[in-house]
């Protein structure tokens, strides 16, 4: 099955993601590539943690009592970091498990005033309240999306300590989210803010500076940036948007909802590896997670 996206032709890999029995993908919230183009997904089933090689035949699998997988991500120094929505914290660890780093405090959410699930936040308050999405600039610094109950990007170190934070409750001025839901440095050193309610993506420096808003989504809920400096956007609204780095929109497939293989539901976590090729993680109604190979 092959869609053309733009000027762009991507070929399904229907077999990609093959487990032996005991093993599945439920719920595929986060998908991350390291450098070696293995691919990692954080999804909700009884192994949150499932290592494919390129070829989609799995590598390993790490058994840890993470809650509510939400997203994933690798930085150039081979590490991986997880948020874990429910337990309020980002975990940085060793590629093959070893916990190297904690930001946030377990099972303890910041206060926000105590807002419903996703519904716009009362105040803003420190780390983390539900948090969504974490990126890793190349310099080692961390910015945290938190979003589920709180409106707040968290900047740390490289050593995890919290140098500032930034966002208010809103759904109108720059700085505003409601539900700030993924987060990525490009590479000119933007970061890029899924502002997923807000159906928009917000770009600040990494101080935190307002710099543009591209518009157009419908819940976002990840960005990304390709090796040929391309954006790419799952929405929880069955599509994957691509953009260009000024934000001008290359292409797009999916919007309508579709269960057949190939297609979407619920688009969630992204990413993408060194030739290119596109793994998307769905929750919800999808709850799996593809491929599509770069022609």
């Amino acid at each position: 099955m092959t869609y053309t996206i733009g000027s762009r032709r991507y070929e399904f890999d229907e077999g990609w993601g093959r487990m032996p029995d005991g093993y599945e993908i439920f719920q595929a919230a986060g998908v991350a590539v390291d450098g070696e183009d293995r691919v990692y997904v954080f999804n909700r089933s009884a192994h949150n943690v499932i290592v494919f090689d390129r070829e989609g035949d799995m590598i390993t699998a790490w058994d840890r009592d993470f809650i509510q997988p939400h997203a994933a991500t690798v930085d150039r120094h081979g590490n991986i970091y997880l948020v874990d929505q429910n337990t309020h914290v980002v975990e940085k660890f060793t590629l093959d498990g070893e916990l190297l780093l904690t930001l946030g405090n377990r099972n303890q959410p910041s206060d926000t005033g105590g807002t419903e699930f996703a519904q716009l936040v009362k105040k803003a308050a420190g780390p983390n309240n539900m948090p969504t999405g974490v990126a890793v600039a190349p310099n080692g610094t961390i910015f945290v999306s938190d979003g589920y109950q709180n409106c707040r990007v968290h900047k740390y170190d490289a050593g995890g300590e919290l140098l500032m934070s930034w966002g208010v409750p809103g759904n109108v001025e720059p700085g505003h989210f409601h539900v700030p839901h993924g987060i990525c440095v490009d590479n000119r050193g933007r970061v890029l803010v899924c502002d997923r309610e807000n159906h928009r993506i917000q770009l600040f420096s990494q101080d935190g500076e307002y710099m543009d808003t591209w518009t157009g989504f419908r819940q976002p809920c990840a960005v990304v940036v390709g090796p040929d400096d391309t954006v790419y956007v799952p929405e929880l609204q069955s599509r994957v948007t691509i953009l260009d780095s000024d934000g001008n929109v290359l292409g797009q497939w999916g919007g309508e909802e579709d269960q057949a293989p190939g297609g979407f539901v619920s688009p969630h976590g992204i990413a993408i590896d060194s030739r290119g090729d596109v793994y998307v993680g769905e929750v919800l109604a999808g709850a799996r997670i593809q491929k599509f190979v770069l022609q």
